[in-house]
């Protein structure tokens, strides 16, 4: 029994201390050509979009679909080829004539995509247009490597002027996937512009989502997820529903990537980047797993 601890804790000693799943939510304002076509901005991009496994980046704005190619093309050149990449992209979303994508980037030898889902337009249960500007992109993933094995992500991106109201539509979604995929170990994520001039203390008491003690918002209301020094936002959110998921969640993993102040950029270097620092969070690793497959 002894010398089973010892091995244990040997091979765990042996482990990448990088074993844990870094998700990540980033928007990148306006991703498109120009921005791919910015050697230095990419490898910034690059660079931050390599600390993670699994990243939702939002404001994608490439009608041809080259510019997110080039990106996931640069990111494997430039790293381990063991480490592949992979991406899913929404629909181009939008009412009008401004339209965004969803685009998920994966590693591809970790994680395995179960079912994908564009939510619609039209509101299942009432047949009216939805509320959201830019309905939300669902992955179920299977990570054999982590202490929860499936889990959905929801992600979103809201407008400033209707954030609430679609904030609180986000528990619609959760519980219409929950009827879909049986599953209720789900992470929403993203630019859901909850803080500052477009959220109000008295309108939170109304958001579902906010209200019920069942979701946890692991990005707090006192932290700032933006790159100019002179506003101070939690606009940028990861919120987690479901006792194995909230379990998994490595404590003080959950927190804005400040990446000016990583990669000792100025504030005009950083802005020409996004407007926005990534969040992120660990989940915890299922080391006996890690332990068959890597010793």
């Amino acid at each position: 029994m002894r010398t089973g601890v010892v091995l244990l804790a040997a091979g765990l000693c042996l482990l990448n201390v990088t074993s844990s799943l870094k998700i990540c939510a980033f928007n990148i304002q306006s991703y498109g050509e120009a921005k791919a076509n910015n050697q230095k901005v990419m490898g910034i991009l690059i660079k931050i979009l390599s600390r993670c496994d699994l990243c939702l980046i939002q404001e994608v704005r490439d009608s041809k679909g080259a510019a997110i190619q080039t990106l996931v093309k640069d990111l494997n050149s430039r790293l381990d080829k063991s480490n592949p990449y992979s991406y899913l992209e929404s629909e181009r979303l939008g009412r009008k004539s401004y339209k965004e994508q969803y685009v998920y980037i994966y590693r591809s030898n970790v994680l395995k995509v179960k079912e994908v889902y564009q939510y619609p337009k039209l509101d299942e249960g009432t047949n009216e247009t939805d509320v959201f500007s830019r309905e939300p992109f669902i992955v179920r993933f299977h990570s054999p490597t982590t202490l929860v094995k499936d889990f959905v992500l929801i992600g979103q991106h809201t407008s400033p002027k209707t954030a609430m109201k679609e904030i609180d539509k986000l528990y619609t979604v959760f519980t219409g996937m929950y009827k879909k995929w049986k599953t209720d170990n789900v992470m929403i994520l993203g630019d859901l512009n909850a803080g500052c001039s477009y959220v109000t203390i008295k309108g939170w008491r109304a958001v579902r989502l906010r209200s019920d003690p069942r979701f946890l918002w692991l990005i707090g209301d006192d932290q700032d997820t933006t790159v100019r020094k002179k506003t101070h936002c939690a606009y940028d959110r990861i919120v987690v529903h479901g006792r194995e998921i909230i379990s998994s969640v490595v404590p003080g993993s959950a927190q804005p990537f400040n990446f000016k102040e990583d990669f000792h950029l100025t504030e005009e270097e950083a802005l020409e980047v996004s407007d926005h620092f990534p969040v992120e969070v660990d989940l915890k690793p299922n080391h006996r797993y890690l332990l068959r497959h890597e010793l």
